[in-house]
């Protein structure tokens, strides 16, 4: 974007001074006075400064248009992205929870069968 943005502004240049030189040179190859010729060369530079300014407004709102589109486009993606990769870990964090209590209860039922096979033990010794 940034290359054509300064390619439209060097054309711009080039076909704005081409015109005030084309101007220039058929206003002082016409055969008035010198003095009617610099008010006319006067209020075409004028002219010319205007369409300059008004071209240089209508590109540069034109860009920033598209900057506003493009960086619209870019928190919406971000926020879709942020929002899976939260939805992802929530079922992650679900999904481990899940497998350490299911575990967690497996680990506590043996425990405590191993703990009751021991205490029969012992009282089996001491009858």
């Amino acid at each position: 974007m940034s290359k054509k943005g300064n390619n439209a502004g060097a054309v711009l240049a080039g076909l704005l001074a081409g015109a005030a030189a084309g101007v220039v040179l058929g206003m002082l190859y016409a055969p008035e006075e010198g003095k009617e010729t610099r008010r006319k060369i006067k209020d075409k530079a004028t002219d010319l400064k205007g369409q300059a300014v008004d071209q240089y407004g209508r590109v540069s709102e034109k860009a920033k248009e598209q900057y506003q589109d493009v960086a619209g486009k870019v928190k919406d993606q971000y926020s879709n992205i942020s929002a899976q990769v939260k939805d992802t870990a929530d079922k992650v964090a679900s999904s481990v929870k899940e497998g350490y209590d299911k575990y967690k209860d497996q680990a506590v039922a043996k425990t405590t069968e191993v703990v009751q096979d021991v205490e029969n033990e012992l009282d089996g010794m001491q009858s």
